[in-house]
């Protein structure tokens, strides 16, 4: 079976992937609902636990996707099971008709002024990991002082939070924290940095030497326990109230900027798109993988398939993974093996 091979998302899953139908003979087709291909990765400065740049990456996944076909700006608005594929409608007017599609329309960040107790939106130096990737990258930003004495980082904002309707972890927090921390330190070595954590989760490759440096290099402070209250001192600082569980003593600490680490919730899109084509979604709202051990990339619909985090939280390194192997799964499926 030949035939269109459509990649709904243009992050480092649905370039990856296209990269990898590329170099086995086929000319996919990319549709990405931003104006440029990258996803969340292309506003980010650096990756864990290497400390790597991003937009190194970006590039050159953007370079070997340059056979592709690309429709930027784009969602799709309409999916129509065929004889042997799908037909998909675009909202540039353009009807595709698909032997095989592959999802891959990432996941979007928990909105942390629903945390009224953080003070995002509330107080002028209080902001969240996506906005801080930004300032890294140049993007200037008035609530990041000039001179950062002290810097606190709350963990889990919005992610294994019943009450936010997010019991999942988001698996790459606590990592994105301690790089983050680096970062500031880096920039400000005689600031104090101060992680406020539920508990660390550090599995991946190099993570938990990541996790020692961060103490041992930088002075980067753990604190277990949840932040409880924020609120503003009367020089425009910031006032922290949390308990350190391991000690059983509450605490208050001063800080300059403190920084929330949103999590990782579903893309707005997932469910339209599920009820489109027919896709089931897991109780954690993102879509569901025929099982979570053999078939992670395959969905309950033949010639369906998926990568990245529209499954759930993933890390980079298992994101290009997963799209490699999903390419693959198109290629063997479209060769009717």
């Amino acid at each position: 079976m030949n035939g269109n091979i459509v990649i709904i998302g243009g992050g480092i899953a649905g370039m990856e992937a296209a990269k990898a139908l590329l170099a086995l003979g086929h000319t996919p087709i990319l549709v990405e609902a931003s104006k440029e291909l990258g996803g969340h990765v292309a506003s980010w400065h650096k990756l864990f636990p290497d400390m790597s740049s991003a937009k190194d990456i970006i590039d050159r996944l953007r370079a070997d996707v340059r056979g592709a076909n690309a429709f930027l700006g784009t969602k799709v608005i309409s999916f129509n099971r065929l004889a042997d594929g799908y037909s998909l409608k675009l909202s540039n007017g353009i009807v595709v008709n698909a032997s095989a599609v592959l999802v891959s329309t990432g996941f979007r960040l928990f909105d942390a002024t629903r945390k009224e107790e953080y003070g995002y939106g509330v107080y002028d130096h209080v902001i969240t990991n996506s906005d801080l990737e930004a300032w890294f990258s140049g993007k200037e930003d008035p609530r990041v002082p000039e001179n950062v004495g002290t810097v606190g980082f709350v963990h889990c904002v919005g992610s294994r939070d019943l009450k936010a309707c997010n019991g999942q972890c988001s698996k790459v927090c606590c990592a994105t924290a301690i790089k983050q921390a680096i970062e500031i330190k880096e920039r400000f070595p005689y600031a104090k940095v101060y992680c406020f954590y539920m508990d660390l989760r550090l599995f991946g490759k190099k993570y938990e030497d990541f996790y020692v440096n961060a103490q041992r290099d930088y002075g980067i402070q753990f604190i277990r326990g949840r932040v409880s209250e924020v609120g503003e001192t009367i020089d425009g600082g910031l006032q922290v109230k949390a308990e350190d569980t391991l000690s059983g003593k509450p605490l208050k600490v001063r800080l300059d900027l403190l920084v929330l680490m949103s999590g990782i919730v579903r893309n707005d899109s997932i469910r339209e798109l599920s009820e489109m084509a027919g896709l089931e979604t897991d109780s954690d709202g993102f879509l569901r993988s025929v099982d979570n051990e053999y078939s992670v990339v395959e969905s309950n619909r033949p010639g369906i398939f998926f990568a990245g985090s529209c499954t759930g939280p993933k890390t980079v390194p298992e994101t290009i993974a997963e799209a490699r192997s999903a390419a693959l799964s198109i290629h063997t499926y479209l060769s009717g093996e």
